[in-house]
């Protein structure tokens, strides 16, 4: 019987495989208060890291990251066949399995991560912008722009969603408050009637 991955270790090397490509938890974070910020004033960074390494945290996105940076190692090292090893090489424009393999991790965070997606893979915003440019290092990061985007996504559309959840929280507290307090006056008013007759 074949050992079975412990999400630990899977959790961990990809953690290690993003950290070893140059790509950090605050690097997307900062993608995601880019992407929060003008609709939610005031916002910190905390919570996009908070927010990031949450998403980071889900097995689908940690075996896409494992199988991008896999491929776009590979492709380095020179060790895939061709015609493949050349058109990820050369982040051939028709290809699109870059694309295909993040954005099946973004499904899960609903459409406001699909937008987003969408918007990040054509801007190239931040860190995003820094793998997608070709140097002359030798590195590809064919997958890992696209991955990046994704974790990115789904951070702000998780963020999106619960800041909304707080907010209707904050408003039936003050509501319920409000009720409360109607109630001990319509009480106190009562109080005072009787005591009056």
């Amino acid at each position: 019987m074949k050992k079975q991955v412990h999400s630990i270790e899977v959790r961990n090397a990809a953690l290690a495989r993003l950290s070893e490509r140059g790509v950090t938890v605050e690097d997307i974070a900062e993608i995601v208060y880019l992407m929060q910020s003008p609709y939610h004033p005031g916002l910190t960074m905390e919570p996009c890291i908070e927010s990031v390494k949450a998403v980071l945290e889900k097995r689908e996105m940690q075996h896409a990251i494992l199988v991008g940076i896999e491929l776009d190692t590979l492709a380095e090292k020179g060790l895939l066949s061709e015609p493949l090893q050349s058109i990820i090489a050369t982040d051939e424009g028709l290809f699109g399995c870059d694309e295909t393999l993040a954005l099946g991790s973004v499904f899960g965070y609903g459409s406001i991560a699909v937008t987003t997606f969408g918007h990040l893979d054509k801007h190239k915003v931040g860190v995003i912008k820094r793998l997608d440019t070709k140097t002359a290092e030798g590195r590809v990061h064919t997958f890992l722009d696209d991955l990046v985007a994704s974790v990115a996504a789904n951070a702000s559309s998780r963020m999106a969603h619960r800041m909304r959840d707080e907010q209707e929280a904050e408003m039936a507290r003050a509501e319920a408050l409000r009720e409360h307090e109607a109630e001990l006056r319509v009480e106190e008013k009562g109080k005072g009637t009787e005591q009056a007759g």
